[in-house]
């Protein structure tokens, strides 16, 4: 049985709980090598995960002939220059998102992509939720009518637990934002994952002033990114949407979902990482939400769409293309980086800002619709 071999580029607690243990969970992956900055670290990890190898240098992990495929798991700054480095060695590669740091990256990495016959693959978790493909097969079918409106929800206290300490989200210059860049990805990838295209956005981002203790110093520090984002869009097909994700605020219900409305009722998914995975139903004849049926596992209260989101990577590489109706290419990685600039763009100005196709992008400019 041919065996995937792979290197893992990335010592934090996301390699740790996804990227390595998801890649061994399919029987036909070995990772055999992990790549981080500190050796002691990343030996630490290695023998915690049983991988054979560990290397301090990502170029050299990528140049190695004995490795098929590459997984980059580490903070946002990174993700560009190391997925250049993956794809000169013509590797297969998964990265994290937001798979660069503003849309000039972006574009960079995918012209380079495009020169390669390898699988590209963006790490957008929350397609592999039971949930939100069973919404999306729904929708398609016409179960809710014509769909007309979507909102999406992410609330949580965490940034301002008294706890909460300062690592590299807190820090502009290695995560490119906030909660925008964190949860505002997903959610705009959802969108066009459930609905396709998005032609305009309009949205902020907030910060809530605080020091807290940096990870990495020991010292107070100002925390820098933003707390708190908004975005409302419109998809092509002229269905209007808006979501709201943050680290400063408490729950409304649920922590975190997506809904889309139609002309005869609305369906509900919550987001997580599959620790909750769920679908409801809304009419306005019966408007008390009702749960649908999903499969068994969606309900095994683990974090399944993690080992989901790998494996697909695995099974993408053993194929040699990415599953069209859930994986997430580069091109979907490209789409959601436009939207974060728009955001930043609006922020504290007035109108929507008009989303280039990937064919017109020439720079990390937007035109604002007036």
């Amino acid at each position: 049985m041919k065996k995937l071999r792979l290197g893992v580029i990335g010592t934090g607690a996301f390699a740790e709980t996804c990227h390595v243990p998801g890649l061994q969970s399919h029987p036909q992956a070995e990772v055999i090598v992990l790549c981080g900055r500190s050796y002691a670290r990343t030996h630490a990890m290695a023998q915690r995960l049983n991988v054979p190898e560990v290397t301090t240098d990502f170029e050299e992990l990528c140049a190695r002939t004995d490795i098929d495929a590459v997984t980059i798991a580490t903070a946002n700054v990174f993700h560009a220059r190391q997925t250049l480095a993956a794809l000169a060695a013509r590797k297969h590669v998964l990265c994290e998102k937001p798979m660069a740091m503003n849309v000039t990256e972006a574009l960079q990495v995918v012209r380079a992509a495009e020169e390669i016959e390898k699988v590209q693959q963006v790490a957008f978790t929350y397609r592999y939720l039971y949930g939100v493909q069973e919404l999306k097969r729904r929708l398609l079918k016409g179960d809710i009518g014509v769909p007309f409106y979507m909102r999406l929800q992410y609330d949580s206290w965490a940034g301002l637990h008294p706890e909460s300490t300062a690592g590299f989200r807190e820090k502009m210059n290695i995560a490119g934002g906030g909660v925008l860049y964190d949860v505002g990805s997903h959610l705009f990838d959802l969108a066009r994952f459930i609905l396709g295209p998005i032609e305009a956005v309009n949205g902020f981002a907030t910060l809530v002033p605080r020091d807290r203790i940096d990870n990495f110093s020991g010292e107070l520090t100002s925390v820098e990114t933003d707390d708190f984002a908004g975005a409302w869009f419109i998809n092509e097909n002229t269905v209007r949407g808006q979501w709201f994700a943050s680290r400063v605020t408490p729950c409304i219900g649920d922590k975190a979902f997506v809904e889309v409305i139609g002309s005869e009722g609305a369906l509900k998914a919550s987001l997580s990482r599959g620790s909750v995975d769920t679908l409801k139903v809304s009419r306005p004849t019966r408007p008390d939400w009702e749960n649908l049926p999903l499969q068994e596992a969606a309900s095994d209260g683990k974090a399944h769409c993690l080992s989901l989101m790998m494996r697909s990577f695995v099974e993408a590489c053993l194929r040699g293309t990415l599953d069209s109706m859930v994986d997430a290419s580069f091109y979907d990685g490209l789409a959601a980086q436009q939207a974060l600039a728009a955001v930043t763009a609006a922020t504290g100005q007035p109108g929507w800002i008009r989303l280039k196709p990937h064919e017109k992008a020439e720079s990390d400019q937007v035109a604002a619709v007036r």
